[in-house]
């Protein structure tokens, strides 16, 4: 089965995602940029025969199956709505939308149709965390109890981010809860389920590490989860000397733990763990070869980002929309107000 797709942006999308679908057998069929040069550059590098600036003229290409949009947030309502009207499968990139009002909405126009819905949240299948999942699921820490995630470091380069930056600007849905946190939410989802209440806040320094902010350099929450246990969750990104990414999960029976030096997963990684009734220290847990990716000099993520593709491509071919879905991403949208907007000490209470 052939499936053509569209691909909305030539950052991200061009860079990862178009070469990733190309890897799976996806027939890029169209890329889309504002800037008629970057639509063009991208479509001839890449091999994609229609360059496109307008995303509502991509839409109407008629053997056009599927679109990704890799847009900044404040596009992602209106663009997916307008591709599900138009029949197109959808996999949108997060963060998923400005806010809940607007992520609900999405997920509704998704449900009244047959077509298959996700969200881009790929680094769930980076392979130190879903072997991770793999022993949650198995019982290797017992009950689980806490789990603690930070990440300290420096948010971007030496002296600020030359240029203009959407994850700068809060009018365009930027900061880092959206842009990294996102990934950390849909990660302890992934891991212990959904979220029944939330508190945390964000932070813009004054003078933070890109200078005049207009949208958060750092943040905190804490999390309870509906079939029990919590979690933390703490970022600066205007800490150069900070221990980077660490991960933590206790339980009562054993204990979990991996980190990494950059934002994002890397293609392989390493778990560390320990039984308390075997084990004086944590340990390296081999990672099993089934959750290896595939090693792409281009961009580490494109490993990860194929599994997603696969997983898109089986949604479609099966008339369903496997997780990380628009429901997925609508939870996380839900715990990333509940932050921004709930106000420092209080707990937000999650429903439907």
């Amino acid at each position: 089965m052939v499936i053509r797709i569209g691909v909305i942006g030539v950052g991200f999308g061009a860079k990862v995602q178009a070469p990733a679908f190309q890897a799976e057998g996806f027939e890029v069929a169209a890329i889309c940029s504002r800037r008629e040069e970057r639509a063009r550059e991208a479509a001839a590098s890449l091999g994609i025969p229609h360059p496109y600036t307008d995303y509502r003229e991509m839409l109407e290409q008629p053997d056009l199956d599927a679109v990704s949009i890799v847009t900044p947030p404040n596009l992602h309502h209106e663009m997916a709505a307008a591709a599900l009207d138009a029949g197109k499968h959808v996999l949108c990139e997060k963060p998923f939308a400005m806010d809940e009002a607007e992520a609900k909405a999405m997920l509704d126009k998704s449900r009244g149709t047959k077509l298959t819905a996700m969200v881009a949240h790929e680094f769930r299948f980076a392979p130190a965390r879903a072997y991770v999942k793999e022993l949650l699921e198995q019982g290797y820490v017992g009950d689980f109890q806490s789990a603690s995630v930070t990440l300290f470091m420096r948010g971007g380069p030496p002296g600020g981010r030359p240029g203009f930056d959407w994850r700068q600007q809060y009018s365009y849905g930027g900061g880092q809860l959206g842009g990294l946190g996102s990934h950390y939410i849909d990660c302890l989802r992934d891991w212990f389920g959904d979220v029944a209440s939330v508190s945390g806040r964000v932070f813009t320094p004054a003078n933070g590490a890109h200078g005049a902010d207009t949208s958060d350099d750092a943040f905190g929450l804490l999390m309870n989860f509906a079939k029990g246990g919590w979690a933390s969750l703490a970022a600066d990104f205007t800490a150069p000397l900070g221990s980077k990414v660490r991960m933590e999960i206790h339980g009562t029976e054993g204990s979990l733990s991996l980190s990494h030096a950059g934002p994002n997963p890397p293609p392989d990684g390493t778990v560390f763990g320990a039984r308390h009734a075997d084990d004086k220290e944590l340990r390296e847990l081999p990672v099993p070869e089934r959750f290896h990716v595939a090693l792409d000099e281009r961009d580490a993520r494109l490993g990860a980002f194929c599994v997603l593709a696969r997983r898109f491509r089986r949604g479609i071919e099966e008339g369903t929309s496997p997780t990380p879905n628009f429901e997925d991403a609508y939870r996380c949208q839900q715990i990333m107000d509940a932050v921004r907007f709930g106000g420092a000490g209080r707990w937000a209470e999650l429903g439907e």
